[in-house]
């Protein structure tokens, strides 16, 4: 989202080093057609990717039963939310979702009044979202490029006068002529890269996307396709003696049950945010936990930092292992009675747990 995105604002942004506002290199129409264009297809492929997937959970309007508590990174904010009884509530947000992507956005593409009423109702949408869950930059951008729904007298009444008309300057014609051949080159990716369009078509209609693949500027969206049921958190610990396990604690992701899950986003903590996937998969999906169990027998500065902080002070344990946990929002009475936002319950190890053997080999723990 953000390479498309800004490669296309290449050619909205006014040229010059100090342009102003633009007031004399009006924005690409194209350009801003193909911003629209994506922030439309961020909505309605992952509404098509939905009913695709055949998750039952959308099926049945179940997917945001606990949805807030089983993603990347939960928000306290979406403790509360998790909290509004009954089912009929998470299913007509279902309802709405649905909504929205394969309805509402269609108004981006309408007159003026209709783009008016679109920003107005999808902006709280993604800021829901946003209180709710951190998806990293994602709704921020999805947010942002709604500003494109907005006109000129809009924005006058406001207070944000646009600039006093000017006339267009010369442009070369070749100048013209390229800036389209590369948009429309894009645009042609963009088409073939959307869901469910079959991969067997004819190469030629396929060159665009596999030319522009490297560059990930023409993509195809799909977000929530399945819903994830159960939340597992993967835990490191170390030891000096086999017996006393001391957990690496995180910056970021769910771990002491009375802390408050925070708001990162934008910011998106790229460990913590891949370690929830790993804990979906197995170790041998995801080598990269070993080998940060390995790095922690080393004391390695860069894998501590990490971490909120070392708990070994600067002297690596003999033991380093990964424990899988299970987790769950606290109700409102378990809330009141313990002041925790979560409960979990163990479920076993996750990865070998590694020491060093004699001259310094790695050894598997037996687990």
């Amino acid at each position: 989202m953000l390479l498309e995105a800004g490669f296309l604002s290449l050619f909205f942004a006014p040229g010059g080093l100090r342009p102003g506002l633009g007031e004399l290199d009006p924005p690409s129409r194209l350009a801003r057609f193909l911003l629209l264009w994506e922030w439309f297809r961020i909505y309605f492929e992952s509404g098509i990717v939905k009913l695709a997937s055949g998750d039952e959970q959308w099926r049945t309007l179940t997917a945001l039963d606990h949805y807030y508590e089983n993603g990347p990174l939960p928000t306290y904010l979406g403790w509360y939310a998790q909290q509004i009884p009954p089912h009929a509530f998470h299913a007509a947000c279902c309802v709405v979702v649905f909504l929205f992507e394969f309805g509402i956005v269609w108004l981006g593409f309408g007159p003026r009044r209709l783009r008016r009423l679109c920003f107005f109702l999808v902006s709280p949408f993604q800021a829901g979202i946003i209180l709710t869950a951190n998806y990293a930059f994602l709704n921020y951008l999805v947010l942002f490029l709604a500003v494109l729904l907005l006109d000129d007298p809009f924005l006058a009444r406001v207070g944000l006068r646009p600039p006093a008309e000017v006339p267009r300057p010369a442009r070369s014609k070749a100048g013209v002529i390229l800036q389209g051949a590369v948009l429309g080159f894009v645009f042609a990716a963009t088409l073939v890269e959307a869901p469910l369009v079959p991969r067997v078509l004819p190469r030629p209609l396929l060159w665009p996307a596999i030319a522009l693949a490297p560059f990930r500027i023409a993509n195809g969206y799909g977000l929530f396709a399945v819903m994830t049921k159960e939340r597992f958190e993967i835990e490191f610990q170390g030891s000096r003696d086999g017996k006393t396990w001391t957990p690496y604690p995180f910056r970021f992701k769910p771990q002491d049950p009375a802390a408050a899950p925070g708001i990162y986003a934008p910011y998106q903590p790229r460990f913590d945010w891949n370690l929830w996937f790993a804990s979906l998969g197995t170790f041998r999906e995801y080598p990269w936990v070993v080998q940060t169990e390995a790095l922690l027998l080393d004391g390695e500065p860069s894998v501590l930092r990490l971490f909120a902080f070392d708990p070994f002070h600067g002297k690596p344990p003999a033991q380093v292992r990964t424990v899988l946990w299970q987790y769950w929002f606290t109700t409102r009475a378990e809330k009141r009675a313990t002041g925790r936002w979560w409960r979990r319950e163990l479920r076993g190890p996750y990865a070998p747990g590694l020491r060093k053997g004699s001259g310094g080999r790695l050894e598997i723990i037996d687990r």
